[in-house]
């Protein structure tokens, strides 16, 4: 029964009516086998994290948990529903379109479309575009600097459970190749929605968040209407937002659980601005506020609580394949000494940072197909003052009343452009957003 949360129930409850295709099968009432709350059953939260008892006395909280396992995407699925009619590339192509100029732009543009874009142009209540801009520029400093080392660890993150991991094998996505394309395109992401403008309705930010939920409800539609491995009653939705939630506010996370930590309760001035950057950006991308906390034992605890209702499962056919070929990846766009060596510092840092966010205990990470050996840590312990003694200094050149805030913003800005280009996004795509006058 819903008692605290009854409009994200009915929001649960409508995906069957508005797109029966897609949902007509599953009963959006259920609880998957994914989902569990009995203190017996292992989940996918670690002892060492929190406590996992005092978040399963929180009934608010689970019931959140529970009904947004269910919740998929009440405007991009009914577009990705579409893709009978109009195929994959004439749906990306309308979304751009309406994305760059507009969805009256777009000829016999579909109401599907015209319900995406609607949706993504809401203006939340909350929301304050000049702090978003701040946001934007402090986490800049990380895109550019720290993020290049780190992602593919944080991405790992993703495949470590069996029912979050599926959606993804099921795409056959478990080849080197296509691996690396999955991790350039997730940094790119979340690189360039740091760029000024982004996440403007006409920025380029707001056209790649479309797109990301748009490939999800894609993936969404394939697994409940073309995948005969997909049993609902085990896994419920495809892609649900409360598996959304944690690669949408990671670094958010981090920063609330050192707030915590110090035991505040209240963000410093920059935090909260990359605060709110991060939680305007998960708005756009579909999940819903109340997954969506304003401060920072909030955040804290509706990220472990996720892990907490989730039921532990690690099958090596799934996740340790999504795992070897996500690290076996090559990223750098060229071969030359310097590209391979910059490859196998990066490899390092992303196995260190797995190990140590998501890996603890005895063999945990080796387990999971992640093994940390003596190289590994040789280079990260030779690299670290570059690493991270240069985000530390960027960051401090570009706090506000900084000096040197201005050239160090410009600095930071010519970096994460040149990263940008080295995943295949150019200053010109960027910059062709700007000129387009509304």
């Amino acid at each position: 029964m819903t008692l605290h949360y009854p409009e994200l129930a009915e929001r649960v409850a409508s995906q069957g009516e508005l797109q029966p295709a897609m949902y007509s099968g599953v009963d959006l009432t259920a609880t998957p086998y994914r989902f569990t709350v009995d203190p017996e059953v292992r989940s996918s939260l670690p002892r060492w994290v929190a406590d996992r008892d005092d978040l399963l006395q929180d009934d608010a909280t689970v019931e959140l948990m529970r009904t947004a396992t269910m919740l998929g995407d009440v405007v991009a699925d009914p577009y990705a529903a579409l893709l009978d009619t109009y195929g994959t590339k004439r749906l990306i192509e309308m979304l751009t379109q309406a994305c760059r100029e507009g969805v009256d732009a777009v000829p016999d543009a579909p109401e599907e479309l015209r319900a995406f874009i609607a949706a993504m142009e809401v203006k939340p209540d909350w929301l304050d575009m000049e702090l978003v801009e701040e946001g934007a520029r402090s986490s800049r400093v990380s895109a550019a600097f720290l993020a290049p080392f780190l992602t593919r660890g944080a991405f790992l993150a993703t495949f470590i459970n069996t029912y979050a991991a599926l959606p993804m094998a099921l795409t056959g996505a478990l080849s080197d190749r296509r691996a690396a394309r999955r991790v350039t395109e997730t940094t790119s992401f979340f690189a360039v929605t740091t760029l000024p403008g982004a996440l403007d309705r006409y920025g380029i930010g707001f056209e790649t968040t479309a797109h990301v939920r748009l490939m999800h409800s894609v993936v969404r539609f394939n697994a409940l209407r073309r995948s005969a491995k997909w049993d609902q009653d085990v896994y419920g939705v495809p892609v649900p937002q409360v598996d959304q939630m944690p690669a949408g506010m990671i670094n958010i996370y981090l920063l609330a659980a050192g707030a915590v930590r110090e035991g505040r309760t209240a963000w410093t001035p920059r935090e909260r601005a990359i605060h709110e950057f991060v939680r305007y950006r998960c708005f756009l991308m579909g999940l819903p506020e109340d997954l969506l906390p304003s401060d920072p034992e909030g955040i804290v605890r509706v990220f472990h609580a996720r892990a907490a209702t989730l039921r532990y499962d690690f099958d090596d056919a799934i996740c340790g394949e999504l795992v070897r070929s996500t690290l076996a990846a090559y990223l750098r766009p060229d071969r030359t000494w310097h590209d391979r060596v910059a490859d196998r510092v990066e490899k390092a840092w992303s196995k260190t940072f797995f190990t140590r966010s998501f890996g603890r205990g005895d063999g945990a990470a080796a387990e999971m197909g992640v093994h940390l050996d003596r190289l590994d840590q040789a280079l990260v312990v030779a690299t670290t003052p570059y690493v991270l003694g240069r985000f530390a200094l960027m960051a401090r050149a570009t706090a506000p009343g900084s000096p040197v805030q201005h050239v160090a913003d410009a600095y930071t800005l010519r970096v994460l452009r040149k990263a940008l280009a080295t995943y295949g996004v150019t200053e010109a795509m960027t910059e062709a957003h700007g000129q387009i006058s509304h």
